[in-house]
């Protein structure tokens, strides 16, 4: 199964690949989780949050091309049933359009009927990633809040 995600947000590539890999700014729209890695080929990312008790994502970046694509397989542990969903991948990929930029997330190797609850948070963090960018504001959404 695939889930294919497109927004159009007025910035730079270079600043919405720091607001993807900085964790200060991620955490700023992704439901206060941080992201941390040193976002090389191979490496282990981490997804946390002061709110949470456990450790809540995990992966390897499996392709970084900075300022254009990042590929990671995507393991979600915030609850035993995305637990048991196993590994996917994640893929972002920027592309400058004039003075903004498309930025098209697609989450793949999903196993056929994957639980929505893996997937149906993109486009809070999407729509959360864009204000912040374009308003320098937070986003309240349904979520947004939940490791704050």
């Amino acid at each position: 199964m695939e889930k294919v995600y497109e927004i159009y947000i007025k910035t730079t590539p270079e600043k919405l690949w720091d607001a993807l890999t900085n964790p200060d700014l991620r955490s700023k729209y992704n439901f206060g989780v941080r992201v941390e890695s040193d976002w090389t080929p191979g490496s282990r990312y981490e997804g946390k949050s002061p709110g949470a008790p456990m450790l809540l994502l995990e992966g390897e970046n499996v392709e970084v091309d900075k300022p254009r694509k990042l590929v990671q397989t995507f393991r979600a542990l915030w609850s035993d049933a995305a637990k048991k969903e196993g590994t996917s991948r994640v893929t972002w990929e920027i592309t400058p359009i004039a003075d903004s930029c498309k930025l098209t997330v697609t989450h793949d190797q999903l196993r056929d009927n994957a639980s929505a609850e893996l997937y149906g948070g993109h486009m809070m963090v999407l729509s959360g990633l864009k204000t912040f960018l374009e308003t320098g504001q937070k986003l309240t959404t349904p979520g947004s809040l939940m490791y704050t």
